[in-house]
Order: C-alpha cells, then structure tokens, then sequence
C-alpha cells in the first residue's frame, strides 16, 4: 500500500516505486491511498493502479474554514484508513509524502504493519518527520538528514524516477525530430506542473536575446500560465523553434534533445536532471516550505555540478547566464560530468529491496 501525493514531486516517486515492486512481483496487489481532490487522484490510475481518496488537506498558515475543519477530516481520514487497512492486509505500507500519508502510516504502525518513509528533499516535511519515530525506515536521498530522522532507520537510496529517464543514449536524434528541431542548441525551461512565474517572465524578457543567439527553445509553462505566455511568444513575431508546452508527456525525449536545462529544483527535477546528466541552471521556488528548493539545489552547486540563480535576480540574470553556459561547451561537460556523479539511478530497486527486507 502506498500513500501520499499532492504534487507530481511525491506522486511520480510513489508511481515509480510501484512499478519496480511490480517488475519484481508480478502477481503483487498494489493500493494507493491520496487525498480527494488532489493530482494523485487523476494521475494514479493513469498509470494503471487503484487510487481510495482520504477527505484531508493540510493546516493554513492564517484562520480558515479549512484550518476549522482539520480536526474532523484526521478523525475521518484516521477511521476510513483504519477501513481501507483491515479490508485490503497490506504486507507493509510506504508513505512518500503529502496529506494522505500521515493518516494511513500512523494506523499502519498502530496494528504493527511495517511502514517506510520515502522522503524526496534535504529538508524533511511536516508530516514525515511525524511519523520517523514511528516506521521502521526511512529512504531518503540526500547526506546529512540525520537532523531530522534517526540514523539507524536511514537508508540513503536516491529519490525514485521513471525508467525512460534512466537511459537516454542513442535518443538525441530521435528526440530533435520528434520536437522538430534542428541540431541548433536547445534550451530547455521547467517550471513544474503547475509552471513558474518567475521563470516564464525570465523567458519572455530574454525571448529577443535567444532568438539572436539562435537557440532553440523546450518551453514547459504550466497549466496556470500557457494561453497567457502564448500570447506573449506570438506577439513576439517570429518564434520558430520555440515550443510552448503547457505539460510536457514525453520526459525522455525533451531531456534527450536538451543542451542546457533551466528548472525549479524540487525533489524530483534534481534527480532526474542527475541521472539525465544534464548541464542545468537552478532557480529555486522561494514559496516553499523552509526554503527547501534552496537547499535541494545548494546540494548540487556545492558540488560544482549544477549553477543557482536566485528567484529575484532571475529576471535580470537568468537568460544572459544561460546563454553563456550554451556557449561555453567545457562548461557543459564539467557540470554534466559532476551531476551525474550525484545521480541515484537504481533508487526504486533500493527501495523495494527496503521494503523486503521488513517483510521477508
């Protein structure tokens, strides 16, 4: 059983971790838990498992209806995962995170069901640091998280990702034709699912710079953002080979055709631009949880494998930086070289074999 959601950086994990205990066991029965409402709902079943909603949602920072409301949905959530417990007998239970996982893990350690955590950043959330006290493991994918969890529950595995990622040799070519590109630079920009303010922005400032430098451009917005942005690039005349995507399905192929790579540094782009091995430019979100996207991308750049620029000088910073580094093809290989060194490439096998070891 496995529980937790709410943003593709927990979900995706938690469907990557299904698929290997799936490759493993092929007769193995596979539930997943999530919170009505949210993206784990749609992109569970998507990707061909079960999903049972929990009626939970987090605590807001100021007084709300919701925040009133908190106390009746745990004891609702904490009766209903007690439900979806006992009828489905789970060999063991992994929470990656979000709302849904606190409930379930908890009733989960109450009757004795081992529980894993699977935590994606270096600054550990809310709910899993609840819970370290009671699982049996905690994976993680970061050094040094000791401060939030006992070390003798640690397992340092990596964060998982999808298989189509792992490989991406001999794809170049493929990927320039499937995105109708020629073998100009590419530059790609991600925001998220849900797309980037400040890197969106950044684009449209220096949409005049690219196009001099002849640089194309994989251009993921979000859903909040596309028909806006796509006004802005058709009011800037001439925008061949700059894609606007508003989700990109294809991951594989965009990080295949990609020269130089611009992202949000949430749990999961970090490993996957890793084990991409992909020369990368980080603008961490400031609106996060103790800053953790600071911190997820301070990790890499200490190690001289990835290059950070600050949300606020992004506008004035961010293209001129990236232009530089498409320019500078030593630069490339050195940081592609150093990011893939970092990369965690097995992770959901590592997991699993976690999760064995507690019910073998």
């Amino acid at each position: 059983m496995i529980s937790g959601g709410g943003t593709g950086g927990h979900i995706y994990p938690a469907i990557a971790i299904a698929n290997a205990f799936k490759a493993r066991f092929g007769d193995a029965e596979i539930l997943f838990v999530g919170a009505e409402g949210k993206m784990e709902m749609q992109k569970v079943p998507e990707a061909g498992y079960k999903i049972i909603g929990l009626w939970i949602s987090g605590l807001q920072r100021r007084l709300t209806f919701d925040n009133l409301l908190f106390p009746v949905k745990l004891v609702n959530s904490l009766s209903k995962s007690a439900g979806i417990i006992r009828r489905f007998r789970p060999h063991a239970v992994v929470g990656v995170g979000g709302y849904a996982s606190g409930p379930l893990l908890r009733v989960a350690s109450r009757k004795g069901i081992p529980a894993v955590i699977q935590e994606q950043n270096s600054y550990a959330g809310l709910t899993n640091k609840l819970l370290a006290k009671k699982v049996q493991k905690i994976c993680v994918a970061y050094p040094g998280m000791e401060q939030f969890f006992p070390t003798n529950k640690i397992a340092f595995t990596g964060n998982p990702v999808r298989k189509d990622i792992v490989d991406l040799a001999g794809k170049k070519e493929a990927a320039l034709k499937h995105f109708g590109l020629s073998d100009a630079p590419v530059l790609m920009i991600l925001g998220g699912s849900l797309g980037a303010r400040t890197l969106n922005d950044s684009m449209v400032l220096g949409l005049e710079k690219l196009k001099e430098e002849g640089v194309q451009v994989i251009w993921q917005c979000g859903k909040f953002y596309h028909a806006e942005m796509k006004k802005k690039l058709e009011a800037s005349g001439d925008a061949k080979g700059i894609l606007l995507f508003e989700f990109l399905k294809e991951m594989d192929l965009a990080y295949a055709a990609a020269d130089v790579v611009i992202s949000r540094a949430g749990a999961l782009s970090v490993s996957e631009l890793s084990i991409a091995a992909k020369p990368t430019i980080f603008v961490p979100s400031p609106n996060v949880a103790e800053d953790h996207q600071t911190k997820n991308a301070k990790a890499l750049v200490d190690n001289e494998a990835a290059i950070l620029v600050k949300d606020v000088e992004a506008r004035e910073k961010l293209i001129d930086e990236a232009i530089a580094l498409i320019r500078d093809q030593e630069k490339q290989e050195r940081l592609s070289e150093k990011i893939k060194a970092l990369a965690k490439p097995n992770a959901a096998d590592e997991i699993v074999d976690e999760i064995l070891k507690l019910i073998a």
